[in-house]
């Protein structure tokens, strides 16, 4: 929980200092190949590592490990999964300020929305390491 809420905060607190002007916005501006090839190769990261994460327990090595080992599996499988949606998200947070392109913005903002879905409640960990 404390990750899932850590990141989030993080990408926030990074919004308020771009925006407060703490610290400075468009460095990388000028730097339009890096810009193309960074905005690539994060969109294909943002867009593997959403249905990625998602479906992450329903992939058959991983659930029945969550059924065997439960606590131990749960906390791996569950940090891994989350890491895979908060680190894009920081990243897209952190270029967008970098390079002052929407596109990192949009994609922050897109990983943002899917968190929910894996949301660590109690309940739902209870739910992963049960049939």
């Amino acid at each position: 929980m404390s990750l899932f809420w850590g990141s989030i905060v993080l990408a926030v607190l990074l919004a308020v200092l771009f925006e407060t002007g703490l610290m400075p916005k468009a460095v990388w501006q000028d730097y339009a190949s890096q810009e193309v090839m960074t905005r690539m190769i994060m969109e294909l990261v943002t867009l593997a590592m959403i249905p990625l994460s998602l479906y992450l327990f329903k992939f058959g090595h991983v659930h029945a490990d969550l059924l065997k080992r439960k606590e131990k599996a749960l906390n791996l499988w569950g940090v891994l999964r989350l890491l895979m949606l908060l680190v894009p998200m920081i990243m897209n947070t952190l270029l967008y300020y970098m390079f002052m392109q929407t596109t990192y913005g949009y994609m922050a903002i897109i990983l943002l929305i899917c968190l929910p879905f894996v949301y660590p409640s109690l309940g739902r960990c209870k739910a992963d390491t049960e049939e």
